[in-house]
């Protein structure tokens, strides 16, 4: 599969000097634009670009505030944000780097410094990107981390309060795994979460689906714009994936084998809302399916939260 290309905001007032922009780059990235803050700010959390060329003097939102907004963000805060700009002052650069800037270009444009430096903060941000990414990754089984996942959640509650679609979070544990480790020891109890792990991850088949340990022998699967019934079918493919691994378990009243239990919670998040009381609903749900006898899943939906 060909490598994805580098997707590149360019935000100007002025149509020719996007259309300037985009020809000088159209070749090597996939160029979106906007000629106004407002939009500008909807396409960062639309489209996630890998880059920003910002000028500074647009009506109503100048780009100063642009460029705070994107980097008060969490979300957002890492995407490069060049300033464009016919001024070469001081005071204008000094402000640009305040709120986040990482560059400047002057006007008139020159091709050559444009694709000098765009080339060059992407190569930047794709090294950062890769120490960033090996941070969010649990050591003992090679899936998300809580950090990433809380990140995750963050960014898939806002997206979906903006696009009023259901967000489903799936919180699961080993049964009894505590009587696991004391039965057969430490080491194979890292394996069998290593395992579980793999099964977690082979059937949360959709890109937009994370699969990440919340803690000890705690997961979670975040499922953005998925019902209900689909985020409930999904877990039962977790517990049935899980069971079919047949790991031998003699001290579990369950199985002769491990098992897993799983809460399921959907909501259509709204923007007073809070992506921890969709964590509290699911964990909730997790100890119901414990007390209802475990190896099972319990779910519930909440039209709004």
């Amino acid at each position: 599969m060909a490598e994805s290309r580098p997707k590149i905001l360019v935000v100007d007032d002025i149509p020719s000097n996007v259309h300037v922009l985009s020809r000088i780059l159209k070749d090597d990235y996939d160029i979106y634009f906007a000629t106004d803050g407002d939009k500008a700010l909807d396409l960062v959390q639309a489209r996630m670009p890998d880059l920003v060329l910002l000028d500074i003097m647009m009506p109503g939102m100048d780009g100063f505030e642009v460029c705070r907004r994107i980097k008060a963000d969490p979300a957002t805060h890492d995407i490069p944000v060049i300033f464009i700009s016919a001024k070469s002052e001081v005071e204008d650069e000094t402000r640009g780097l305040e709120v986040g800037a990482i560059d400047f270009i002057t006007k008139p444009i020159s091709p050559p410094i444009v694709k000098a430096r765009v080339r060059n903060h992407l190569l930047l941000k794709r090294q950062t990107d890769l120490l960033r990414s090996l941070s969010f990754l649990d050591g003992l089984t090679g899936i998300a981390n809580r950090r990433r996942f809380d990140e995750a959640m963050t960014r898939e509650w806002r997206r979906c309060a903006r696009s009023h679609q259901p967000l489903s979070l799936i919180i699961l544990d080993v049964d009894h795994f505590k009587a696991y480790n004391d039965q057969y020891g430490h080491q194979v109890g890292d394996e069998c979460l290593r395992v579980v792990a793999e099964v977690l991850s082979d059937r949360a088949r959709r890109p937009s689906d994370l699969v990440a340990r919340y803690g000890g022998e705690e997961f979670v699967c975040l499922l953005p714009e998925t019902d209900g019934p689909g985020a409930t079918r999904v877990a039962e493919g977790f517990r049935a994936g899980v069971a079919e691994r047949r790991i031998p378990h003699a001290q579990s009243p369950v199985a002769p084998y491990v098992t897993i239990s799983l809460g399921v919670a959907t909501v259509i998040p709204s923007a007073a809302g809070s992506p921890e009381r969709l964590a509290e609903m699911a964990d909730q749900l997790l100890y119901r399916a414990k007390r209802a006898g475990r190896n099972r899943v319990q779910d519930a939906t909440v039209p709004v939260l």
